[in-house]
């Protein structure tokens, strides 16, 4: 590694702490994960959908972001940007117990399903793709209402072929609006690889809409920091939109339902497990002489610590009330939704 890419992340801007805490949330991103995994297994929770070596791309875009005044439209991977964006293991693990404290939806949805008003993270709906038009409708508020904040929206690759995706992208070309669009590309729409879904690029499909498209390593943290930044510069500015295609791998399977060896192999998933972007940015920080081994075993170590109790927070907190079913569908007396 050359010294010009060891400073990469400070001809960024980004300083050497900076760089430490994109790092943190990662690896927090990553071990709640795998407590995931081991939650449902054991039978504890229902259901897990798994962000694993995605972490970084998201980790990253969230970083180059604006918390507090830009919103926010995640995918239901989208563990890292979360907790970037401001949401705790509590709440998460909240969320995977589906208990009545969930700040996502009380309980009612299903895990990845990201929700948190003072974050502006916007409620997502379990049809893929829907937070796309959504995303759109916010940048639309930002240019009618002459507020200087963009939308930035994550989605699969799969979910680039879907209508959502098209009429979303068609009307903030059209319109020139401050939104970026992030495609994780991890290579599987569920069970069907990405060549037998799409014949192109993704990214390229932008010329289409009459804005910018970029490709980029999802598994390269700075890269995707600095196409995100300048994206939301470029938003900020009143040039209109820009689609992101962060190409990645789909670690684990689908979801705690999925036998992913039916579709791909272990060779093909072992082969992409050593490329993984996680690894990948914690040797960056150790050429950078920022990191150490003894730092990696102590963050761990407060992490796992930190999942502990957030683990048997959730597990003893209530569940919701079974009266409480339709409150936030109708009206109710005393004008409470």
């Amino acid at each position: 590694m050359s010294i010009g890419q060891m400073t990469k992340h400070r001809q960024l801007g980004l300083t050497d702490q900076q760089v430490i805490e994109m790092y943190t949330y990662m690896l927090k991103a990553r071990m709640f994960d795998e407590r995931g995994f081991l939650l449902q297994r054991s039978g504890k929770i229902a259901f897990h959908v798994s962000g694993i070596g995605q972490e970084t791309a998201q980790v990253a875009a969230a970083y180059a972001l604006e918390r507090g005044t830009d919103y926010f439209l995640p995918y239901y991977r989208d563990y890292g940007f979360v907790l970037t964006a401001g949401m705790t293991l509590r709440e998460l693990l909240l969320s995977v117990f589906a208990k009545a404290e969930d700040p996502n939806s009380g309980g009612r949805q299903m895990p990845g399903h990201f929700s948190h008003k003072k974050l502006n993270i916007v409620t997502g709906s379990s049809p893929v793709t829907t937070q796309v038009p959504h995303a759109v409708g916010f940048a639309l508020a930002a240019k009618m209402k002459r507020k200087s904040f963009v939308s930035f929206v994550t989605f699969g690759d799969g979910s680039s072929n879907q209508g959502d995706f098209h009429e979303g992208c068609n009307f903030a070309g059209v319109n020139k609006l401050p939104v970026i669009f992030m495609c994780e590309n991890n290579q599987y729409a569920i069970s069907v690889p990405l060549h037998k879904q799409t014949a192109g690029s993704i990214a390229e499909r932008a010329a289409g809409y009459g804005f910018p498209g970029v490709k980029v390593d999802g598994r390269d943290a700075l890269e995707v920091y600095r196409v995100v930044k300048e994206a939301r510069e470029r938003a900020l500015r009143g040039e209109g939109p820009t689609l992101i295609e962060a190409v990645m791998y789909r670690i684990p399977p689908h979801s705690t339902s999925d036998n992913d060896l039916l579709y791909r192999t272990q060779e093909e998933v072992d082969m992409n497990r050593a490329q993984d972007g996680l690894p990948r940015f914690r040797q960056y920080l150790v050429n950078c002489g920022v990191w150490s081994e003894e730092q990696e075993a102590a963050l761990a170590e407060e992490i796992k610590k930190e999942l502990v109790e957030a683990t048997n927070y959730a597990e003893q907190a209530p569940y919701p009330q079974p009266e409480d079913t339709l409150r936030h569908v109708y009206g109710e007396q005393g004008g409470e939704a």
